[in-house]
């Protein structure tokens, strides 16, 4: 075997870097055969990517080879394709449903993969998106993909934002922004944003913004009113709005609680080691809150408002008259 040019060894160092973001430990020999040169040259390969900041480590011996180890620091990730177009499609579905746990840092990742994704890969992605349909919990209205990557992007890139926005009484009207945070409620998206025409800050649902561009005319960022975005948006939307405190404690794990439940009902508080107990405040409807109670797959006891005790107590007679029909038929 002889070893590439010059000019081929940042294509070799990609390909191996690529194999050894694999999880598992790769023997010289089977990566001198992968990329076609021999043991020394993976050896010094090897070093080119220690001294970019990879840190890649080599066992001795018979079974040893080599392997990528987490660093201090996260140097450049290397996709192959297949890999590229799979991120793309999990972030577009799960940025298009506002998902709970899909952050604002969700939609900067799928801005920054998009924006480097060659044209035929962002061709797979878009076919990958249109023929398949994800299955959601939640009554979150969907967004398309393309509309949240082009917000997140005039955000970071302080580049004023101009859409088409259809308000709650389905009056349209064209907006001039300069945009500041997109903000998920887990059920939502808002971007909040200083309106220039209006000369005020607002905030926007995104699910009502259509046509969305950057203007290309970049502004300096003006300082919040009110806290951060998430407070700001706490404050505005949620102002005047029918709120609940509640208080329920769970039969299980405050980790197990809290990986199951929104975050925007509250803080889930360990009471030992096999219990819990969340506080918090919604403005959501309390049958949805009884659902997502109930989607938690223990044991519980709410212990207010009235309004929640009330929706549990009928729900729980539905789905009780719901069984006894069921097994009632299964007997004819």
């Amino acid at each position: 075997m002889t070893g590439a040019t010059g000019a081929q060894t940042p294509i070799r160092l990609l390909q191996l870097l690529s194999l050894l973001q694999t999880p598992r430990e790769w023997p010289g020999g089977e990566l001198a055969d992968r990329l076609g040169v021999s043991r020394r040259t993976v050896r010094r390969d090897v070093d080119r990517l220690r001294e970019l900041g990879y840190p890649v480590q080599a066992t001795q011996g018979a079974l040893g080879g080599y392997r990528l180890v987490a660093g201090k620091a996260m140097p450049p990730l290397v996709l192959d394709d297949e890999e590229a177009v799979a991120i793309a499609v999990g972030l577009r579905a799960g940025a298009g449903h506002a998902v709970e746990g899909v952050e604002e840092a969700s939609v900067r990742a799928l801005t920054k993969l998009e924006q480097v994704l060659p044209a035929r890969l962002r061709h797979r992605v878009s076919a990958l998106q249109i023929a398949t349909m994800p299955l959601v919990s939640g009554d979150g209205a969907s967004i398309a993909p393309e509309t949240l990557t082009v917000m997140a992007s005039a955000a970071a890139g302080h580049e004023r934002l101009r859409f088409s926005y259809r308000a709650g009484d389905g009056t349209r009207s064209r907006r001039l922004t300069e945009p500041y945070r997109l903000v998920s409620t887990g059920r939502r998206w808002y971007l909040v944003a200083y309106d220039m025409d209006r000369e005020d800050w607002r905030t926007f649902r995104v699910d009502r913004v259509a046509e969305p561009f950057a203007t290309g005319a970049r502004f300096t960022p003006r300082e919040l009113p009110k806290g951060d975005a998430a407070e700001f948006l706490r404050q505005t939307v949620y102002r005047g709005v029918e709120s609940y405190d509640i208080d329920v404690t769970f039969a299980a794990p405050a980790a197990f609680v809290t990986a199951r439940l929104p975050s925007t009902l509250g803080t889930v508080e360990p009471l030992g080691d096999h219990r819990c107990r969340l506080r918090g405040t919604a403005t959501d409807s309390m049958e949805w809150v009884a659902v997502r109670l109930a989607l938690t797959d223990c044991d519980f006891t709410a212990h207010g408002p009235p309004e929640l005790l009330t929706c549990l107590r009928d729900m729980g007679s539905r789905l009780s008259r719901a069984a006894g029909a069921g097994a009632g038929a299964a007997a004819d």
